[in-house]
């Protein structure tokens, strides 16, 4: 008895504990279900890509829809007093910003960008915007960065006023959190292209449907952070407030919004860098401006002009992400030492009139519009270096080939055989494939989800294609993670290199996705693998960012003990740093894979192909069947990579 006793436990410890692991557990109802269902699926839809039987056509409902839009624009009620009217107040915001732009001329803006920066930021930055302002003047694109900045200015302060009510209902009623979460989660992984058809449809090529799309794309982190930044309100001050008889709004007003105050700014930081991403992406649609430049130089593949283009764009971006930044860390920083006669209201009248003196010294001098005599033309210098790099560097390279070359490989060993071999698996193991990957990370309602989603692409049709995607996604991401792994790891090893690295990450952040697409044209020429090099480039600063953070985090008492042990550098990083920073390694996958996804699904302007192509063909010639399923297909792919990528926390019972 005794013998028989003491034998289970161990027996308990083998394959007993083994069936009882989690993970296990998963993989084995999941191999049950296969074994149960594969057969009947096989036997009535048979394998290989995903069956007709099981695929909706939509072509002519969407064709009939975008016809019945189209003819009823100008009629109907619906687009007459409704539509109508947000389109035209849309215009005339915009037109109102930018003729203010013009009248202030090149001398005004450019003041008040350094003005502005000054007050906010610092000496340091306002010569940095005041410069980036002159530059854009000087590369000849003062009007169209006027254009793309009363977009912004526009878009910047509707996105900032939804987003400050959907946080306000979110973070002060649980329900509406509850609701709001899951809708902000799934726009915050769609790619910026998947909002353009729509509203183009709507409201027709031009500035409006631009707008609106650059509004719904970045309003949510206004939303979200303003919300987490509500709820997570110090308890301690709120009961403080409370007890002395605070009403609801003076809690709101005198507690709340104050103590929220950091993440509100970085909210508003976060709307203007998707904002302004945004509305050069929406060129595709008639927004104009610089992202109209950019787009039409890509098309005749004019480097020199994208670049004239796209150097504007970076300048913007990184002068508004530095003074929103440093706005948002002086505000939260307390006062020291006597306050300046120029603080509040005083420094801000400064601001304006110096603004109107410098502009209507421009105007009296006859100088308002920036002087052709002080343009540089970049483009042929920079075309005839394009040139030289076709021919010295493009192909033929000794022993390590050209960029060509490099382009050519990957696309055959790499990019054709991932997609060749997605397409050739039968489209029931997809779909069991991703539900095991989301179900080993996640719970089963994130399987389910992750499922849904890849079902709902076959059942749009689009299913070869969504895989090319896929496989481009894959590719880019595996790419990525090298990269930023090895980058993140030396970079955590050394804090010399990670000061070295971090202003070139800051400027890779702020970049639009757009611009990723000038040096990649100019370096590999159109295809797929110029595309997946851009979306490696644009996910790499934020993949080396969150490792290097989550490995300088891991806990030095687990460090100190490994050392004191003997433990090398290596072993340290492979038995501590590593696993105890999975979840920042995690997180690192799941951004790397949302952001590689956005800029392959634009490599449809470069020759990328499959639904990037098929949203650009559809925003092209107004074709809402092929460009709306590509772009649903676009949606369903990026949320089901979330959820497979994106480990989900379980709710546990105490004890269990």
């Amino acid at each position: 008895m005794a013998t028989a006793t003491a034998s289970s436990p161990v027996r308990d410890t083998g394959i007993g504990a083994l069936l009882r692991h989690r993970a296990i557990g998963k993989l084995l109802l999941l191999a049950v279900a296969a074994a149960v269902l594969v057969p009947i699926v096989n036997a009535k839809w048979a394998s290989g890509a995903w069956p007709d039987a099981l695929t909706v056509d939509l072509t002519e409902p969407l064709g009939r829809t975008s016809d019945w839009i189209i003819d009823n624009r100008d009629s109907h009620p619906l687009f007459i007093y409704f539509f109508g009217h947000v389109s035209n107040a849309i215009v005339l915001s915009v037109r109102g910003v930018y003729l203010v732009l013009l009248a202030a001329g090149w001398a005004g803006v450019t003041v008040a960008a350094g003005l502005v920066a000054w007050r906010v930021a610092g000496v340091k930055l306002a010569v940095t915007a005041s410069a980036a302002f002159a530059v854009c003047g000087l590369l000849g694109m003062w009007v169209p960065t006027m254009q793309t900045l009363a977009l912004m200015i526009v878009a910047v302060i509707a996105s900032v006023v939804l987003g400050l009510l959907l946080g306000l209902a979110g973070g002060l009623n649980d329900r509406v959190f509850r609701i709001l979460r899951p809708v902000l989660d799934t726009m915050q992984v769609l790619p910026a292209y998947a909002y353009l058809l729509p509203f183009a449809l709507v409201f027709g090529m031009g500035v409006p449907a631009a707008i609106i799309a650059t509004v719904v794309y970045a309003a949510p982190p206004m939303a979200r952070l303003t919300a987490l930044g509500l709820r997570g309100a110090d308890g301690g001050v709120m009961e403080a407030v409370t007890s002395l008889g605070a009403t609801g709004r003076q809690r709101l007003f005198s507690a709340r919004l104050p103590l929220a105050r950091k993440e509100l700014l970085l909210g508003v930081n976060q709307t203007i860098m998707m904002a302004l991403s945004m509305a050069v992406i929406a060129s595709v649609i008639g927004a104009g401006g610089l992202g109209d430049r950019v787009y039409q130089a890509l098309s005749s593949v004019d480097v020199g002009q994208a670049l004239a283009a796209g150097i504007p764009i970076v300048l913007l971006a990184v002068v508004l992400d530095r003074v929103t930044g440093a706005a948002g860390e002086r505000m939260g920083a307390p006062a020291t030492g006597s306050a300046s006669p120029l603080r509040g209201w005083r420094g801000w009248s400064l601001v304006a009139a110096v603004t109107v003196v410098a502009a209507l010294a421009a105007r009296f001098a006859d100088r308002v519009d920036w002087p052709t005599g002080w343009v540089v033309n970049i483009a042929p210098p920079v075309n005839t270096a394009k040139e030289w790099m076709v021919d010295h560097i493009y192909t033929g390279v000794p022993v390590v080939g050209g960029t060509a070359d490099w382009a050519s490989h990957f696309t055959t060993w790499i990019l054709n055989p991932a997609r060749d071999g997605l397409q050739g698996l039968p489209w029931w193991s997809v779909l069991l494939i991703v539900a095991a990957l989301a179900w080993l990370i996640g719970t089963w309602q994130t399987a389910l989800t992750a499922v849904a989603a890849m079902g709902a692409i076959g059942v749009l049709g689009v299913w070869n294609k969504s895989l090319d995607t896929l496989a481009q996604v894959i590719a880019g991401v595996a790419v990525t993670l090298v990269l930023g792994f090895a980058v993140g790891i030396a970079a955590s090893r050394s804090k010399r290199f990670e000061r070295m690295l971090r202003p070139v990450l800051d400027v890779f952040q702020t970049m639009p996705q757009f611009v990723y697409l000038i040096p990649v044209v100019a370096l590999f020429g159109v295809g797929r693998a110029p595309a997946v090099a851009a979306a490696v480039v644009y996910a790499l600063p934020a993949v080396v960012r969150i490792t290097t953070q989550g490995l300088r985090q891991v806990d030095a008492a687990a460090m100190e003990s490994s050392r004191s042990l003997g433990a090398t550098g290596w072993q340290q990083l492979r038995k501590v740093q590593l696993p105890l920073a999975r979840p920042a390694l995690m997180l690192a996958l799941n951004q790397g894979v949302v952001l590689v996804l956005a800029v392959v699904v634009i490599g449809g302007l470069v020759g990328g192909g499959a639904l990037g192509y098929d949203v650009v063909f559809g925003i092209a010639q107004g074709d809402l069947a092929t460009g709306l399923v590509a772009g649903v297909a676009i949606v369903c792919l990026g949320l089901m990579l979330d959820r497979v990528t994106q480990p989900t926390e379980r709710r546990t019972k105490k004890g269990a």
